[in-house]
């Protein structure tokens, strides 16, 4: 089986990780992405924002790729606070939306401690279906 990285146009190269990995019979596996922007600048220190932005991240490789975000199948969420995720549910359902339309794939949702980049609110990560490559 033969593997192709993936990574959008534009952004800066991703250092000890691939953005995006995608196997010859069109799985599609993102690795985490944060709240920063394609040159690796956090815009905003918003939960929300974040979110937003780690989203965009997550269809921005799809569409590298080739993909929809209706090929989306999985989403993993880490978030460092529980408390601000659960206080903030009607603003995360109406970005969500925004960037995901109604597309609802299978998610885990992770409290963690901390992430490796200090300012990140939030990380998530993703698994498309794209069907086989020729």
């Amino acid at each position: 089986m033969t593997h192709t990285i993936i990574q959008p146009a534009g952004w800066m190269d991703a250092k000890g990780y691939a953005n995006g990995m995608l196997t010859d019979d069109g799985l599609l596996f993102i690795g985490g992405q944060i709240g920063w922007n394609a040159q690796q600048v956090f815009e905003t220190h918003d939960f929300i924002g974040q979110m937003k932005q780690a989203l965009e991240n997550i269809v921005a490789v799809v569409h590298a790729a080739g993909g929809e975000v209706s090929d989306i199948t999985r989403l993993t969420w880490f978030v460092i606070d529980k408390k601000e995720y659960a206080a903030r549910q009607k603003e995360i359902g109406a970005v969500y939306r925004e960037v995901l339309g109604r597309h609802f794939p299978a998610m885990s949702m992770l409290v963690v401690a901390g992430l490796i980049e200090d300012e990140a609110l939030v990380e998530i990560e993703a698994t498309a279906a794209l069907g086989p490559r020729d």
